[in-house]
């Protein structure tokens, strides 16, 4: 089932399009990781007066930024995995396959 369903993500280019996608998205969370701190702290600055004055820290929050890494990485990671599982043979069948192939041809004799 894997096998089919590999072949037709690769041969009908929706994989290749996926995975841009992914890494797309992962690149922009990984941009959001550094914006998402500074639109916090401007929206407590625009808001200070309605919120509680005791209960509001005035500066940058790193924990803005941590979706979005955790977004991003995972992003990321699942691009990963499946561009390998999508476009790369595993390493021995490439060198046994080689083998096989110097082994029939008769010009590796002479």
């Amino acid at each position: 089932m894997f096998r089919r369903l590999k072949r037709a993500l690769v041969t009908s280019f929706v994989g290749a399009i996926a995975l841009g996608w992914l890494f797309a998205q992962g690149i922009l969370h990984f941009a959001y990781i550094f914006s998402a701190p500074i639109a916090g702290w401007l929206m407590q600055r625009e808001y200070r007066g309605v919120m509680d004055r005791a209960n509001t820290a005035i500066g940058f929050s790193l924990q803005d930024a941590l979706p979005e890494l955790v977004r991003s990485v995972s992003l990321l990671l699942v691009g990963y995995f499946l561009l390998r599982w999508l476009y790369f043979k595993p390493l021995e069948q490439e060198v046994t396959e080689l083998a096989r192939n110097k082994a029939r041809s008769p010009e590796a004799d002479s």
